[in-house]
C-alpha cells in the first residue's frame, strides 16, 4: 500500500469512533499501515509506579489509527483532498489534487 501521509501533515479522520477530528500526524508506521494523530484514538493506559512516575496511574495515550481513515487536509481551502505524486523541477513531489499545489 502506498502511504500519502507523513509525518507533521494535518489530517482529518474519515471513518470509526473518533472521525471528524483533526490532528497533527506524530509517527508514521510504514510496516503496519498505521499512524498516530495528536489528540485523536486517546486510548486509557495503566501504570504501574516507577522512578519516573512514583504515583502510576491511568494516563491517556495516542493509539495507532489505520492510513486509509485518514485523509489530508489541503492548507488552501481547509477541506479533504486526495494526494498525487508527479515530477517538477526534477524532483518528485507531492500534491493536492484540489488545488494542485505542492504540499
Amino acid at each position: 500500500m502506498k502511504v500519502r501521509i507523513k509525518t507533521g501533515d494535518t489530517v482529518r479522520i474519515i471513518a470509526g469512533d473518533h472521525k471528524g477530528v483533526e490532528g497533527k500526524v506524530l509517527r508514521v508506521d510504514l510496516e503496519k499501515n498505521k499512524a498516530i494523530v495528536e489528540g485523536a484514538n486517546l486510548v486509557s493506559k495503566h501504570e504501574k509506579p516507577s522512578a519516573r512516575n512514583p504515583q502510576g496511574g491511568i494516563r491517556k495515550k495516542e493509539a495507532p489509527i489505520h492510513i486509509s481513515n485518514l485523509s489530508l487536509i489541503d492548507r488552501k481551502s481547509g477541506e479533504t483532498t486526495r494526494v498525487g505524486f508527479e515530477y517538477r523541477d526534477g524532483k518528485k513531489v507531492r500534491f493536492s489534487k484540489k488545488s494542485n499545489e505542492v504540499i
